[in-house]
């Protein structure tokens, strides 16, 4: 562990879970060590999580149970979130339609307002996170009291999640299925909106965090709307491809392969004459093409390229990929 290490240049960690911490039940290989280095650095680490299933203190005792280092308060989530919003819209005490995990109920207990768990019961909200218990009666009483005119407060709109076995459908999957029965668009109250990532901050008392995340359109693009330093790990949804074709919004600081990079020093990336350089890797872009000196498992190689890349198409709204030419040297 060298003073120049990537995360030496921060005070804080802000860490998303699925995909980056863990994949399912097990820890990602790697992940919980990386993790504990931090308190001898004298790093803070919080845990950012969109997954709205689990209570805090649950996440955290799944955390521990794991290895990692875990207080209940480190654990900021989307459901907590979504209560906050809602208290802040509502009067105290108004009913609110949970569908979602009993977790979420709780959420919108302890902010003063009342979880029901029917149209029938007159909530004048609907609250809606991830639970894979959800089934299709829960989605058609959203529906109903979403179509009465209902406020809809959605926790998050990941549209898949990894688990164990791969990538199967998040919450936004969900959320998509009562938007398109009603034709209305829910608010969302955790990633990639910032206040998720400063409140956060402001629990560790962090002035320079880092934000990690395997997802560009949650962690990356709710990382750099918080105003925070942002760096996307290779163990979840996005990929070496998929980072370089990034729309300018979602595009990260740094990138590397898994969490063990952050106690590693960070290769710089040296700009010459239209030549982007990192390690023994360089690339050039021209038109759409990105001409690539170096080795496609080699990840200089594509931090090269990204550079290149973000350069000659800095302002982007969509995402857009540049054909790739490989030359080996």
């Amino acid at each position: 562990m060298t003073g120049d290490s990537l995360i030496s240049r921060f005070d804080a960690l802000l860490a998303d879970l699925d995909g980056v911490v863990y994949a399912g039940p097990h820890a990602i290989p790697g992940a919980v060590e990386s993790l504990q280095q931090l308190a001898g650095l004298g790093i803070g680490l919080g845990y950012v999580t969109n997954n709205a299933s689990r209570s805090p203190a649950e996440v955290a005792a799944h955390l521990r149970e794991l290895g990692a280092p875990a207080e209940d308060s480190q654990v900021v989530s989307s459901s907590q979130a979504a209560a906050g919003l809602l208290a802040s819209m509502l009067p105290p005490g108004a009913k609110v339609l949970i569908t979602g995990s009993p977790a979420l109920a709780q959420e919108i207990e302890l902010v003063g307002l009342t979880p029901v768990g029917s149209q029938d019961d007159r909530p004048v909200a609907v609250v809606q996170g991830f639970n894979p218990g959800i089934g299709w009666k829960d989605l058609a009483e959203a529906a109903y009291t979403v179509t009465a005119g209902a406020l809809w407060v959605a926790t998050n709109t990941d549209m898949s999640i990894p688990q164990a076995r791969g990538i199967a459908p998040g919450n936004g999957t969900l959320v998509a299925a009562v938007s398109a029965a009603t034709g209305k668009a829910p608010l969302v109250a955790g990633k990639p909106e910032a206040p998720l990532f400063h409140a956060a901050a402001k629990r560790l008392a962090a002035d320079r965090p880092l934000v990690v995340g395997d997802r560009l359109d949650t962690d990356i693009l709710g990382g750099n709307n918080a105003g925070f330093a942002t760096v996307a790990v290779l163990t979840g949804v996005d990929t070496k491809s998929s980072i370089l074709a990034a729309r300018t919004a979602e595009r990260p600081d740094y990138v590397i392969s898994e969490l063990s990079d952050l106690h590693r020093p960070y290769p710089a990336v040296e700009h010459q004459d239209g030549t982007f350089l990192c390690g023994a890797a360089s690339a050039e872009a021209t038109g759409d093409t990105v001409r690539i000196h170096g080795h496609e498992d080699d990840l200089d190689a594509w931090r090269a390229a990204c550079a290149a890349w973000w350069a000659a198409v800095p302002e982007t709204v969509e995402a857009r990929a540049p054909k790739l030419e490989w030359r080996t040297q």
